[in-house]
């Protein structure tokens, strides 16, 4: 049995090829784009208004104050939309312009609306007074003052967020080169497993596989539902594995079948195959029977977790998935930390992934609390609790105070 530790290398070290694909920005949200972004254009495109308000040209107001004021004759009015094309500009000259209209290009700042004195009256503005010095690029946008062509947006990597898509489509971008979603099949197994609606004592409800596929609905992968192999499918399955060689298939996935029992078939089947990496077994909890293997030659991986749902979930999240970010090309994922607000203790030699509640302080430090019923089977402290706590390998006694490192539930805005 190997530590968490020298798993997560061999995971690393056993990446399968996923292919890219070009798709439309606007239906990116949660892909991951498989090349740097960078800007096409500038941003603002034209120099615009921050404030309703008067554009004038500063150097005009050099000698002004209030005993030498000027009135500027209003030329027109531009807003937002409006082509700022002037025919003629003199001297002492104004234009009014809406917020959002572009500055057309003799004037180089803006006196706001509430500022202005008008000549002869308001309601017979012809004229504005100035009475003083304005300063130059008072209320104004520059052009490509947020982005300028060719600056970086985001970086390839980077899981799709809502903000990025309302980036691509105010600077222009329609098309974005995304990695493909990978295709997982999924399979559960056991006798005990069902899909009714109602089962007898001696039947489990089919929760593994309904976890996953929940999670494949905004996420990083396409979920094939494989159905339920009983105890007797070893060949059945070594069948199916076959298939999936010639298949789109990505990533086979089985929950359950994976220990050392009598109808555990998942580990002798998938050893018959030519692998270039495998493990079964680390010593973590939940889910130590974990089963991992890479094909020789071919781009496919294996996933043998165990089937009590808790053991399922942990396994999927602290294996499958840090392996699926490193095939899309995401950065490792780096946990957060909050200090212990209650002592834990576990076998020195086996690392813990703990359900907990993680809140704040008053004074806004993040605190973890391990929350009871960690046995596997328990399902209530997985509803109730909103992250995992990571207790690692080679300590075990932790106390109040300690600083833990915690990794929230999967999401696509759960990374950091």
């Amino acid at each position: 049995m190997i530590n968490y530790k020298k798993a997560k290398k061999i995971l690393l070290k056993s990446k399968i090829k996923i292919k890219d694909e070009l798709i439309e920005a606007s239906k990116s949200l949660n892909r991951i784009n498989a090349l740097d972004i960078f800007c096409p254009v500038h941003y603002p495109a034209g120099t615009n208004a921050a404030f309703d308000g008067f554009a004038i040209n500063s150097k005009e107001t050099k000698n002004l104050n209030k005993n030498n004021s000027k009135n500027f004759k209003i030329l027109k009015t531009i807003s937002a939309g409006d082509n700022p094309k002037l025919s003629k500009v003199k001297t002492f000259d104004t234009v009014e312009v809406m917020t959002g209209a572009i500055i057309p290009k003799f004037f180089d700042t803006i006196i706001p609306i509430e500022k202005i004195i008008f000549y002869p009256n308001k309601k017979n503005k012809k004229y504005i007074i100035i009475n003083e010095k304005i300063k130059k690029n008072q209320h104004i946008r520059k052009a490509g003052s947020d982005y300028k062509k060719k600056d970086l947006i985001i970086r390839r990597g980077t899981i799709i967020q809502p903000s990025h898509i309302m980036a691509f489509k105010t600077l222009g971008i329609t098309k974005i080169k995304v990695k493909k979603k990978p295709n997982i099949l999924f399979f559960s197994t056991g006798n005990e497993i069902s899909n009714n609606k109602i089962t007898t004592d001696w039947q489990v409800r089919n929760s593994n596989s309904y976890y996953i596929k929940s999670l494949s609905n905004n996420f990083l992968f396409n979920f094939i539902d494989g159905g339920i192999l009983k105890d007797k499918d070893e060949k059945l399955f070594k069948r199916r594995i076959e298939k999936s060689i010639k298949s789109k298939i990505d990533i086979i996935i089985t929950s359950g079948a994976v220990s050392a029992g009598k109808h555990d078939f998942v580990p002798s089947i998938v050893k018959k195959f030519n692998l270039s990496s495998y493990f079964k077994g680390v010593s973590i909890r939940p889910g130590k029977p974990i089963l991992f293997a890479k094909l020789k030659n071919v781009e496919k991986a294996i996933f043998g977790l165990p089937g009590n749902p808790i053991s399922s979930s942990a396994c999927f999240r602290f294996f499958v998935f840090p392996y699926l970010l490193n095939i899309l090309g995401t950065d490792i994922e780096k946990p957060f930390k909050a200090k212990l607000i209650n002592k834990f203790i576990k076998n020195k030699y086996i690392t813990r992934f703990v359900k907990s509640r993680l809140t704040s302080t008053s004074d806004g430090n993040l605190i973890i609390e391990v929350l009871s019923g960690q046995e596997s089977y328990k399902i209530k402290s997985f509803v109730q609790s909103n992250v995992w706590g990571l207790f690692d390998y080679g300590k075990s006694h932790f106390k109040k105070g300690d600083i833990i490192n915690c990794y929230f539930p999967i999401g696509p805005n759960m990374i950091s």
